[in-house]
């Protein structure tokens, strides 16, 4: 049946500016990091997206290796597109990005102009789509010139393949040297996307200021720490979790001390109202600087209770201290090593 989408769908969204830039996004986007490869069923995904853009969800988050296997989320994502999307192209967000293992060889990750500008062509074969909205360079490359990683971003701005460009993971040091860099090229950095959560805030001391300083946005990633802050492991890991097949997510964090951490979080979500999920969600976006929040999503029913989140946005001094005593690092943040640099 010919996809259309909800007549409503811009008025109950809310969305917010990246940076000092014209590019507004929505308060949740959806990033296809899981739940979006050839180990799920096509039909699934296409429920989630289409609903997504039916609850005003107008930014889809991608990059070159999600999958699994690596490429098959845009491989994915291209057939929706050409199934449902392609006629609300001009009202879409798409973003991808290149800097982690993706093929053989020295020029498969990392940041060098080869791999960023080969990545990009590739992505786009991938989406059948002729220019992405946002390319981002994944992650630092300490063995490339910052001035080459940032070189190939402006390339694929004056090629046509991108319209905008960001950067992902980097430390406020090197997110400010990136943005002059881009500055002097004629193409502005206009938004970081760094992981963060109640139980990994390390952009809190330096980068924040940085991306408010300079004017760039700021769309958080993994702000439920992989599954972490859900209701999921309230009661220990179940057996169909992340957490249990050893990926991303170690069962060796799921501690009791990590654990008793989650069920206090989740009693002030309860008092609020809210799942522990949605309080997660709400905090990220407490600060005026982010712009966004990535959510996942492996059926319509969890994106519908992630949207939610956006209902109730507004914390007491007294909410924001108490949920200070239990928001603390948990050593999660897998994207540690890029940013230190």
């Amino acid at each position: 049946m010919t996809y259309v989408p909800a007549d409503d769908r811009y008025e109950q969204m809310r969305y917010r500016r990246s940076g000092r830039s014209g590019l507004q996004l929505p308060g949740l986007s959806l990033g296809l990091w899981q739940n979006f490869g050839y180990d799920r069923p096509i039909d699934t995904s296409r429920a989630i997206v289409r609903r997504a853009f039916d609850l005003g969800i107008t930014h889809f988050d991608l990059a070159n290796n999600y999958g699994p296997p690596y490429g098959s989320a845009e491989e994915n994502f291209g057939l929706l597109m050409k199934q449902d999307l392609v006629p609300y192209r001009d009202e879409l967000i798409i973003s991808s990005k290149a800097g982690y293992d993706m093929w053989p060889g020295p020029y498969g990750e990392w940041g060098s102009r080869k791999y960023l500008l080969a990545s990009l062509d590739q992505s786009l074969r991938r989406m059948g789509l002729d220019y992405v909205d946002i390319f981002y360079s994944h992650r630092f490359d300490p063995d490339t010139p910052l001035e080459e990683t940032m070189g190939a971003l402006d390339a694929a701005v004056r090629q046509g393949k991108a319209l905008y460009v960001g950067i992902s993971s980097y430390s406020a040091a090197k997110t400010r040297e990136a943005y002059v860099i881009l500055g002097e090229l004629g193409t502005p950095l206009v938004i970081h996307q760094p992981s963060y959560s109640m139980l990994n805030r390390w952009i809190e001391p330096e980068l924040l200021d940085a991306v408010g300083e300079l004017g760039v946005g700021c769309i958080v990633f993994s702000p439920l720490a992989q599954g972490m802050l859900t209701d999921r492991y309230l009661d220990g890991i179940p057996a169909d979790s992340r957490a249990s097949r050893h990926g991303s997510l170690s069962p060796d964090l799921i501690d009791e001390q990590a654990l008793a951490k989650i069920r206090a979080l989740n009693k002030i979500a309860t008092r609020r109202g809210q799942t522990l999920a949605q309080l997660a969600l709400a905090w990220t976006l407490r600060d005026p600087r982010v712009t966004s929040a990535l959510v996942g999503a492996s059926s319509v029913e969890q994106l519908e209770a992630n949207v939610a989140a956006l209902d109730k946005l507004d914390f007491s001094d007294e909410e924001l201290a108490e949920i200070d005593q239990y928001a603390t690092e948990a050593d999660i943040n897998l994207w540690a090593a890029s940013s230190e640099t």
